[in-house]
């Protein structure tokens, strides 16, 4: 089973592809890994996102699948190969599915009622979205009465701010269009997508040890 503490561990980058089409997956996470993202959520707004995870975890990839809404969509993913699932929000049956193939689950929350809801249904992470609707030093405020949970910036994290989310509290951030851009994707521009998730893990290593840190 993952283990998210070993993303905390690492360089605490999760690269979020949203592209409609990709042409190598495999390619695609290996590109990101050379430059320092060794952790990569497709999405299901990817057509044929199945198989794309099947692709990229047999290539022996870190790879998990995001926008699940249904149970259903879980099983699938993790049968494909994802080790770990993303919801957008409080999701219970993803939540009972996610336990009971045993793969940590990164659920969504933006308020600190929906953080303690998906904390009691058994989340590793919850994952603040969109994090830019109220900034990283949110991260600190919701750490006073949930210093324990683990929590993951989504939605709006770029080099510029990325390290002060981690340095405020986040377990980890999400890259997105940043440095996964959908035409970059699409078109298989894997040297710039390398150049742009170095720009990015490298940005966060300058703003480390800033902060308390994420637990």
């Amino acid at each position: 089973m993952t283990s998210l503490s070993a993303l905390h561990e690492e360089n605490q980058v999760i690269a979020v592809v949203r592209a409609h089409r990709i042409p190598d997956a495999a390619a695609l996470c290996a590109a990101l890994a050379e430059g320092g993202i060794g952790w990569t959520e497709f999405t299901y707004t990817t057509t044929d996102v199945v198989d794309h995870l099947r692709r990229a975890a047999r290539a022996g990839h870190r790879v998990g699948v995001g926008t699940v809404l249904t149970a259903e969509q879980a099983v699938r993913g993790v049968d494909a190969g994802a080790s770990f699932l993303v919801t957008p929000g409080c999701r219970p049956e993803v939540a009972r599915a996610a336990q009971e193939a045993g793969v940590p689950l990164v659920m969504g929350a933006l308020t600190p009622t929906e953080v303690a809801r998906a904390v009691d249904l058994g989340a590793a992470a919850v994952k603040i979205f969109p994090a830019r609707a109220f900034g990283p030093g949110y991260f600190k405020d919701l750490r006073g009465p949930y210093p324990d949970v683990r929590l993951v910036a989504s939605g709006g994290v770029n080099a510029g701010n990325a390290a002060d989310f981690l340095a405020q509290g986040a377990l980890a951030v999400c890259a997105g269009t940043d440095v996964v851009p959908p035409d970059a994707v699409e078109a298989g521009d894997w040297s710039g997508i390398t150049r742009r998730a170095r720009a990015f893990t490298e940005a966060c290593a300058q703003g480390a040890g800033r902060g308390d840190g994420a637990r």
